[in-house]
C-alpha cells in the first residue's frame, strides 16, 4: 500500500505549536492545492545527510511549503529556515494528489528528488522503490511511471523550466498572510 502524506502534517509529534493555511489555486502559472505550515515550536530539530553536508529541514519558525499540482504525478516541498532563505526543494513522485476532507494530499510512489538551492540534484529512495516492486507493493507500470516522471522532472530542472520551485516564494508569501 502507498503511504498517503497530508498537507497539514497533522499526524507530525515533533510540531509542538504549528501555525497551518491553504488554498486552492487556479491560476495560469499553477492549478491545484498549497499549503504552508510554519513550525512555531518543535519538540527536537531534524537535520537530514546529503553526502557530506547535513541540512536542517525542521526547527523552530521554519516554514513547509507544499504545491500539489492538479493532475500531475508530483508535489513540492520547499522549506524555508526561519530567516525566510530557501534550504532545499523536496519533490515526492506521486502516484496522484488529491483532496480529502478538505485536505490535500499525495500518495508517494517512493521516489524523490531534492534540489539544493546550491544547485545541487540528489535522487532519492531508489532501493525503496526497487523493494516496493519486488514485494508487490507497486506494479511495472506504477514503478515505470515513477522513472519516467522524476527523469521528467530532472529534464524539467536542468533546463530551468521546473515552475514550482520559481513559483514557491510568491506561494509561501501568499500563504504566511493567512496563517491561523
Amino acid at each position: 500500500m502507498l503511504k498517503r502524506k497530508s498537507g497539514d502534517r497533522s499526524g507530525w509529534k515533533r510540531i509542538l505549536k504549528r501555525r497551518y493555511a491553504q488554498t486552492r489555486l487556479d491560476t495560469a502559472e499553477f492549478r491545484g492545492y498549497i499549503t504552508l505550515l510554519e513550525t512555531v515550536k518543535v519538540a527536537k530539530p531534524l537535520t537530514v545527510p546529503y553526502g557530506k553536508e547535513h541540512l536542517s529541514i525542521v526547527d523552530d519558525g521554519y516554514m513547509w511549503l507544499q504545491q500539489f499540482p492538479q493532475d500531475q504525478h508530483h508535489a513540492v516541498t520547499t522549506v524555508f529556515d526561519a530567516r525566510g532563505e530557501v534550504v532545499q526543494w523536496y519533490i515526492d513522485v506521486t502516484l496522484r494528489n488529491g483532496v480529502e476532507h478538505g485536505i490535500p494530499w499525495m500518495d508517494d510512489l517512493f521516489l524523490d528528488l531534492v534540489l539544493l538551492p546550491s544547485g545541487d540534484l540528489i535522487v532519492l529512495d531508489a532501493e525503496e522503490l526497487e523493494d516496493a516492486l519486488s514485494t508487490g507493493t507497486i506494479d511495472q507500470l506504477q514503478y515505470e511511471l515513477a522513472w519516467d516522471e522524476a527523469n521528467r522532472l530532472k529534464e524539467s530542472i536542468s533546463s530551468g523550466s521546473f515552475d514550482l520551485i520559481k513559483l514557491s516564494r510568491d506561494h509561501m508569501e501568499l500563504l504566511s498572510g493567512i496563517l491561523e
